[in-house]
């Protein structure tokens, strides 16, 4: 039984991720909560504990054109990353805008089980 502190929201956005400052790869948020979010992809370059940086537009861009993230690397699986929020230094409001966002979208999701990403 897991004992999450807060509750996942399911969803797919495109990302970019960045490590020390650099683009490095692509992938998608496959759920997010307040601590922390799910990244699908294949890069594996990271250390545990080590900051990297999600950078992604909302595809109807009500919101500011692109928005960033800081997280640390708690997972690594060969499904993608886990990440965490927590001391990262995030504003809670863009937080809560993608947890808003990808519920507001739950809908329209479709997976595809074999990942197609490239990292740069």
């Amino acid at each position: 039984m897991e004992h999450r502190l807060s509750k996942r929201v399911p969803g797919k956005l495109s990302i970019l991720v960045y490590k020390r400052g650099m683009p490095v790869a692509t992938g998608h948020v496959r759920n997010a909560s307040r601590r922390g979010v799910f990244v699908s992809t294949d890069f594996d370059d990271v250390s545990l504990n080590q900051t990297l940086e999600l950078e992604f537009c909302y595809p109807e861009k009500t919101e500011k054109p692109l928005r960033r993230l800081k997280a640390h690397v708690v997972r690594k699986s060969a499904q993608g990353l886990g990440l965490d929020f927590d001391g990262a230094g995030n504003d809670a409001l863009g937080i809560s805008n993608l947890l808003n966002w990808l519920a507001s979208h739950q809908a329209t999701i479709k997976y595809d089980s074999s990942p197609k990403y490239r990292a740069y």
